[in-house]
């Protein structure tokens, strides 16, 4: 795996080597030790499958590390630093397929948009999973993500989440 640094100190965007074989192909998803190497002690794998494309899920900034990689299908993945830090707002987006992964620490937040449909979408953890969480409007324009599916599928809960102004004036 070769690991690229991003504009978002501490995330890094992840090429895994992916071997065709004559049945499709195999990739080294998870390997601990080189893990390790990034910071990530993963004690929780979750597997998420999206039937069609335009769900999105997201902002939210968790109290763990993170590492994404879709096993099928593609994913737009919008990053977005909600640290109280000179790079808190700062956007970074990304196309993942197969061969891609994102290391995101705890504190960034991290969305997605599937792609195309029949989507599944690995995240390993390195706290269990609570409730506890950041989150911020998929939609603000001050972050001016452009979501390249529509119509776009999500929860209630994502619509409802406060701009990047709120929070500032949380934290203030």
């Amino acid at each position: 795996m070769r690991t690229v640094k991003t504009t978002i100190p501490g995330v890094l965007r992840i090429e895994l080597d992916v071997q065709p074989n004559h049945d499709g192909w195999f990739k080294e998803n998870f390997h601990r030790a080189k893990l390790a190497e990034i910071g990530l002690d993963v004690v929780q794998h979750n597997v998420a499958y999206f039937e069609f494309a335009g769900v999105i899920r997201g902002i939210h900034a968790e109290p763990w590390d993170k590492y994404l990689s879709p096993s099928s299908g593609r994913v737009f993945a919008a990053i977005v630093d909600l640290r109280d830090n000179d790079t808190f707002g700062t956007v970074e987006t990304f196309e993942l397929g197969t061969s891609d992964a994102l290391y995101v620490p705890r504190g960034v937040g991290n969305s997605f948009c599937t792609l195309t449909p029949h989507t599944t979408y690995n995240f390993l953890v390195n706290e269990f999973w609570s409730p506890e969480r950041v989150s911020v409007d998929l939609f603000d324009p001050e972050l001016a993500i452009d979501w390249p599916v529509q119509p776009l599928w999500y929860t209630e809960r994502d619509a409802a989440n406060p701009s990047l102004e709120q929070l500032r004036q949380q934290r203030a």
